[in-house]
């Protein structure tokens, strides 16, 4: 016969049922929570870039590319036609001030040199002649003054003796005036070879300043022609590293054309190039910021071409350490031109996530996750980025690419 379950059994019944049942749901929660836990992509922290914002100063700059080349470069061009006869030196070579290069064939522009020496000795000649003729000729017509002013004497003698004979009635009438009229004739001749002297004075000395100015002008040519084949032989003008030299021996060389380029390998410059959207940001004296690697040089731009060509702005900087161990002729350089400076603003450090002003999206540190974030950036240089909003001070946020998780909104982080 059935017995009746006590009130207490069925309490008792009812209370395991309900801790079996709380067991099953607690079990399947934690299993869930741990599958959703797995199934969240997660990420070493050790594997991240990241940078903390701050507060500091920006020196705003703007990107271009540069190349190191020497400070100094002279190119030796020919100064006359001609060919390459020997070569002394090879590219690499030490070069002292005076070395000798090449030897171009100098017969020609030496024989010209000479029959010049001897035009130049024939002109001098000649303007010795002209003064010795100038002497003569002058001293010839001198000559022909003093007798005609002895002459003029004599009739100045005769006409007051006949003007005195005249008062005694000595003399007569017609006489006087004969006299006076020799007298007056002498009188114009004498003027007349005074005046034929001085301009033949000033005619001698016209002439000599001639033939002298002609000597003059030909000294100077030949001084020219002189340095001119000085320079054919082929010297270095300075201490330095000969970087090329054209060793084609029997090689027609034109006048003009390089045979051989010397350079101080010691001290360097930039040669840059910026896009010429960013033409009013670079000008002479602008600072700037050469990136070689991890080191940074700094240095002033010196020189700007007045006009874009191909859509780019060259223009060239003075490193303040220009004989720094890092610099090489024809590396690759990145330059940094400062235009303005930014006090107290927020910034993160600068990298490959930037690519000018604008909003992004960004993972920011929030404990053991990263949550993704729009974030508002500004101006920026090699370093740093402004941070205009979207961040606070001391904020962490990932700084490496994260372009693989561009569709995840939230992280795990270990």
């Amino acid at each position: 016969m059935d017995r009746e379950i006590s009130r207490q059994q069925r309490s008792k019944e009812k209370s395991k049922q309900l801790i079996k049942t709380g067991f099953v749901v607690g079990s399947i929660i934690i299993a869930v929570a741990v599958a959703i836990s797995f199934l969240q992509t997660s990420l070493n922290e050790r594997d991240l870039t990241l940078s903390t914002v701050d507060k500091g100063v920006i020196e705003v700059s703007v990107s271009a590319t540069g190349k190191v080349v020497p400070a100094f470069e002279e190119i030796i061009n020919s100064p006359i036609n001609s060919r390459i006869l020997e070569v002394y030196k090879k590219g690499g070579d030490s070069v002292e001030v005076g070395t000798p290069i090449l030897k171009l064939d100098l017969q020609s522009a030496e024989t010209d040199y000479n029959k010049q020496i001897d035009e130049a000795q024939m002109k001098a000649l000649q303007l010795k002649q002209q003064r010795m003729m100038n002497h003569n000729k002058l001293s010839e017509m001198e000559m022909n003054l003093k007798v005609s002013r002895m002459e003029l004497n004599r009739k100045t003698v005769e006409l007051r003796n006949e003007r005195y004979l005249d008062s005694l009635g000595a003399g007569t009438t017609d006489k006087v005036r004969q006299v006076e009229l020799d007298y007056n004739v002498s009188s114009l001749k004498l003027n007349e070879d005074e005046q034929k002297y001085k301009n033949e004075q000033a005619l001698a000395a016209a002439d000599l300043q001639v033939k002298e100015l002609e000597l003059n002008i030909f000294k100077k040519s030949l001084g020219e022609t002189k340095r001119i084949l000085e320079d054919a032989r082929i010297r270095s003008p300075r201490k330095a590293i000969l970087t090329y030299v054209n060793n084609e021996i029997g090689t027609q060389i034109g006048q003009g054309m390089r045979v051989a380029i010397v350079s101080d390998l010691s001290h360097f410059k930039i040669e840059g190039e910026i896009a010429d959207t960013y033409g009013d940001c670079i000008s002479v004296g602008s600072k700037t910021v050469v990136k070689i690697g991890s080191d940074k040089l700094e240095g002033t731009v010196s020189d700007v071409t007045p006009l874009s060509k191909n859509g780019v702005i060259s223009f060239t900087v003075q490193l303040k350490d220009d004989n720094n161990k890092r610099l090489r002729s024809g590396l690759k350089t990145d330059v940094y031109v400062i235009n303005a400076v930014k006090d107290d603003v927020m910034r993160i450090s600068n990298g490959s996530y930037y690519v000018g002003k604008g909003e992004y999206d960004m993972f920011v540190v929030n404990g053991d996750q990263l949550l993704k974030r729009k974030i508002q950036l500004g101006d920026s240089n090699f370093e740093y980025v402004e941070v205009i909003s979207g961040l606070k001070p001391g904020d962490r946020v990932v700084v490496s690419d994260m372009s693989p998780y561009k569709s995840k909104s939230k992280m795990k982080i270990k």
